[in-house]
Formats: C-alpha cells, sequence, structure tokens
C-alpha cells in the first residue's frame, strides 16, 4: 500500500468509526476493536485498551484523543493530524446540520425514535466488548484481574462510588500488583 493509500485509509476507517460513535466515548471501544485490530490488524486488543484507558485519563474528547494516539502509534505527527481531523469532522458535520435545523429536529418524534434505536445499538456494542473481555479473563485463570473487575463493577453499582476514583484505584492496583508477567 502506497503511503497515500494508507492516510487514505486510516482518515477514511478513522471517519466512519468517529460517525458511527454515538452514544459517547466507550462506544468508541467495540468500533476500534472491529475495524483496527479485527479488519486491519494494525493494533492488538491489549493496544486498544491501553489506548482507551489514556484516552479517558486524560483532558479532551476520548475518541479524538484515542484516534490521535492510533494515528500516531501508526504514523508519526502526521497520522495523528489525520486521526484528529478524521474524528472531529463528522461530528462537526452533524452539529452543524442540526443546529441549522435545531427547532424542527429537537421536536421531531422520529428523530427522537431514531436516537432511542442508536442508544440501544451502542448499548449492546458496549456489553458484547465487556463480556469479550471478561471472557478472556477467565480463560486465563487470573484471579487478581478477575477481583479487579468484579469490585469494580460493585463498588460503582452497589456503592455508587465515582467511576473516575475507580479507574485511579485499579490503575493504582495494576502499579503495584499486576507486575508479574503472569497477569499479562
Amino acid at each position: 500500500m502506497t503511503e497515500k493509500n494508507f492516510y487514505w485509509k486510516l482518515f477514511k476507517s478513522t471517519f466512519i468509526v468517529s460517525m458511527f460513535t454515538v452514544g459517547g466515548g466507550y462506544v468508541i471501544i467495540p468500533l476500534l476493536k472491529a475495524k483496527y485490530v479485527d479488519e486491519y490488524h494494525w493494533i492488538s486488543d491489549e493496544e486498544t485498551l491501553n489506548m482507551v484507558a489514556i484516552a479517558q485519563s486524560t483532558p479532551g474528547i476520548m475518541a479524538v484523543n484515542t484516534a490521535i494516539m492510533l494515528g500516531y502509534r501508526m504514523a508519526g505527527i502526521l497520522g495523528a493530524i489525520t486521526g484528529m481531523f478524521a474524528t472531529i469532522l463528522p461530528p462537526l458535520m452533524i452539529i452543524m446540520l442540526v443546529a441549522s435545523f435545531y427547532d424542527v429536529v429537537a421536536q421531531n418524534e422520529q428523530v427522537k425514535l431514531i436516537l432511542k434505536g442508536m442508544q440501544c445499538g451502542a448499548t449492546a456494542l458496549l456489553l458484547n466488548v465487556a463480556i469479550d473481555l471478561i471472557k478472556k479473563q477467565f480463560q486465563k485463570k487470573l484471579l487478581l484481574p478477575i477481583v479487579i473487575i468484579l469490585g469494580t463493577f460493585a463498588a460503582n453499582i452497589f456503592f455508587d462510588v465515582n467511576i473516575m476514583i475507580l479507574v485511579a484505584i485499579d490503575g493504582i492496583i495494576g502499579l503495584f500488583l499486576l507486575r508479574d508477567k503472569k497477569y499479562s
């Protein structure tokens, strides 16, 4: 593949992922996995999760941060710029279009129903990725990562602990307790 074709493929695929990242930043995970891990084999599952974890914990929009990291990983600064623009363009275009017809769109029952359906689809994708990741941890039979997953879930669901605090705690646990290569 020529350099020009590569950048076009990076732009086009990132643009498409961005167009379908409806429902918040986490929806990008299954889309990244499908496109860049499963289809293109540009990155691994682990790299995807690492990029998303870093993107989530840095300032800015998670999808844009992830696209910048992916682009940089694939093609340096020019790749990062390509990823950034490809991620920003779809929502910018949609927001400009919606803003110009806001009064009509905001009250339209069909639009409301379409958005509800898209939210359901995004939720299903997130659930699919979560189940896949949990299965992989159970297949590895690694007790500590499974305890971290279940503990984080329980703390958030049953005790309403802020997710950012939980991610920080999980990061500290990972730093000190998951040093052993057998947990990778």
